[in-house]
């Protein structure tokens, strides 16, 4: 991708996803709204409830990356580490967010705002809020890095608040196409050659397996749409002139 499009990395933090215990559903729905705006999410990491492990993982990465997004941990049980563990990282206090504890203490009655409740309004001092429709208890940014909720529905609505507020680049366009019956052994070889007249476009190969028969779905992505559009022609004829059918667009499910 061209140098002036930002990058992201996210970090999926919870033992519970590491476990098996919780399927992740957050990582696509964030990979494609970030390509939407033109920040193509280039790292994903799982990691767990271990705060040296979230300190010195945060810090790596926001070295590294235009944004990093985590998900997870910012509840109100003695698991949820995520938000003291980035004061760490940033060698700020853990204390009440001014705003965020007085809109919590507000919105719950008389005696219910209790201490495991009062975590969920407790940040990394300077922390910018990230608010959601769906829970009082906001998100927050530090930097460039933005700490979310791990509920998907929570999660995605604080996302869509804080979309606009990101800056992004040129629109990750995609294009592609599917064939059955074309095992990626066969193509693999006429696949190198394309992807090596669009330096600039990210080629991939991806196997599928239907009830219908099984195939190979051919992704093109990049920032310019012509380019990604003429990838995925010189695919389309190369899966012909090896006798199969190229139809374009993903296989249905």
């Amino acid at each position: 991708m061209p140098a002036k499009n930002p990058t992201a990395c996210l970090l999926v933090i919870g033992n519970e996803v590491l476990s098996g215990r919780t399927q992740d559903a957050n990582i696509r729905f964030l990979a494609v709204k970030l390509g939407e705006l033109g920040i193509p999410l280039r790292e994903v990491r799982v990691i767990p409830d271990i705060a040296q492990t979230i300190v010195d993982t945060v810090n790596e990465v926001r070295a590294k990356y235009t944004y990093v997004f985590t998900t997870g941990g910012i509840g109100p049980t003695h698991d949820d580490i995520t938000s003291e563990c980035i004061a760490a990282a940033f060698g700020v206090p853990w204390e009440p967010h001014p705003v965020a504890f007085a809109r919590m203490e507000a919105a719950y009655k008389p005696g219910d705002f209790n201490a495991a409740r009062q975590r969920m309004g407790t940040m990394p001092r300077g922390a910018a809020l990230i608010d959601n429709a769906m829970s009082v208890a906001p998100g927050f940014q530090m930097e460039n890095v933005y700490v979310m909720a791990g509920v998907p529905r929570v999660m995605q609505s604080m996302f869509e608040w804080l979309a606009p507020r990101l800056e992004g680049g040129q629109k990750i366009e995609s294009r592609s196409v599917h064939a059955f019956g074309l095992p990626e052994g066969i193509i693999a070889a006429g696949l190198t050659e394309i992807q090596g007249r669009y330096p600039e476009i990210d080629l991939g190969s991806y196997p599928f397996y239907r009830p219908t028969g099984n195939g190979v779905t051919l992704v093109a992505k990049g920032t310019s749409g012509a380019d990604a559009e003429a990838c995925i022609a010189e695919v389309t004829a190369l899966i012909a002139s090896l006798g199969r059918t190229p139809i374009p667009g993903e296989p249905a499910e």
